[in-house]
């Protein structure tokens, strides 16, 4: 599979992105407490199905396929939670949301963590570094760069706090498959292959910071992360061209209340 899509190929993703970023948007406005996580997965899959695109998430995989159109992941799990718990949401929380769809063949991806109802200015600070260290992800991938420049803008934002990068999760490129070459970490280091940002990649970018230690532990699902330590974990994606004018965003990131 070619890492460089089409300019036919961009359209098509910039369509499937914005059913994508409705999809999730509304199961956002549908996260309070008391509401179940199953709920909140059977929303955002009729929003997808609605609108003529397909999970990408659910049986993805081989030994264990996903079962859920949403990872649907709380306070210490970072990544990968299944979205058919009927597991009920707490005032408080912290709910990382992550969701992929293939629309017209083709796949993007994104994810934010949401509020339940009012939470800690400790989970608050968290969110907002997150998704600070999202943004500065974005805005250093432009062409001529290398991946590790997405890295370093990461490191950047997380530097001075107690905060954790986790090390283990990257993001990855997107397009042809849910997960493509190359993979795009979070943290710098010389153990990673030197690789120039192109124009016409399509790539989701995933910062993903704990409150605490770097270090994961995978449930016995087999699929739901979680932090070692049990300290809070945040995550917020985007899925991103880029073009000769610098990065696209096509998966525009909900409205939420950090």
């Amino acid at each position: 599979m070619s890492l460089i899509k089409t300019q036919e190929e961009i359209q098509i993703m910039r369509e499937g992105g914005k059913i994508l970023a409705s999809a999730l948007q509304k199961a956002v406005d549908a996260i309070k407490p008391g509401v179940l996580m199953s709920e909140i997965d059977q929303i955002a899959e009729q929003a997808l199905l609605d609108e003529g695109a397909k999970p990408s998430f659910k049986g993805y995989g081989d030994d264990i396929p996903f079962p859920s159109t949403l990872c649907i992941s709380a306070n210490d799990e970072i990544v990968h939670g299944c979205g058919d718990r009927d597991i009920e949401l707490k005032e408080g929380d912290i709910v990382g949301l992550d969701i992929g769809c293939w629309y017209k063949g083709l796949c993007t991806d994104m994810a934010v963590t949401v509020p339940v109802g009012s939470i800690s200015d400790e989970r608050k600070a968290l969110l907002r570094t997150t998704r600070l260290a999202l943004e500065r992800a974005v805005e250093a991938c432009k062409e001529g760069d290398v991946i590790q420049d997405i890295a370093k803008a990461v490191e950047e934002v997380v530097e001075g706090t107690d905060y954790g990068i986790v090390q283990s999760l990257t993001g990855h490129g997107v397009g042809h498959a849910v997960h493509e070459k190359p993979s795009i970490p979070n943290f710098t280091s010389g153990d990673f292959p030197i690789v120039k940002i192109k124009q016409g990649m399509c790539l989701a970018l995933e910062p993903m910071l704990t409150a605490g230690d770097y270090k994961i532990k995978t449930d016995d699902d087999g699929w739901s992360i979680r932090t070692q330590d049990e300290s809070d974990a945040a995550h917020f994606e985007v899925t991103v061209v880029v073009t000769e004018d610098g990065p696209e965003i096509i998966t525009p990131q909900p409205k939420i209340n950090i």
